[in-house]
């Protein structure tokens, strides 16, 4: 854990800045048998601090930006789930429901 709060430090951000985005929930060290920060948190740190410092957005603004971002995950991983789904099922079932989905292009337009 001292390893990943240096490499954290080497973003230019200080133990009490980490210590309140952990608070703040905004960053989650892993609490699992490999505790520590994973590549995802160290990018989720360095677009904090570029909020924060480089934008000027206060908290409740990075609250609102990280929630947004993890629902964007979110739907990025279920659609992936569907698309292999999908991808499973026999040639026939996949052509109707590309049919259905050109069908649904088409009525929004």
């Amino acid at each position: 854990m001292a390893e990943d709060t240096d490499r954290l430090r080497r973003l230019h951000l200080q133990a009490t800045t980490i210590e309140s985005w952990i608070a703040a929930g905004w960053i989650a060290p892993r609490a699992t048998e490999a505790p520590g920060y994973t590549e995802a948190d160290l990018a989720r740190a360095c677009l904090i601090r570029d909020l924060r410092e480089a934008m000027g957005v206060n908290e409740e603004g990075v609250s609102v930006a990280l929630d947004l971002l993890d629902q964007i995950h979110g739907l990025r991983q279920a659609l992936r789930r569907v698309a292999t789904a999908v991808h499973g099922l026999p040639e026939p079932a996949r052509q109707e429901i590309l049919v259905v989905l050109r069908e649904l292009d088409e009525g929004s337009a």
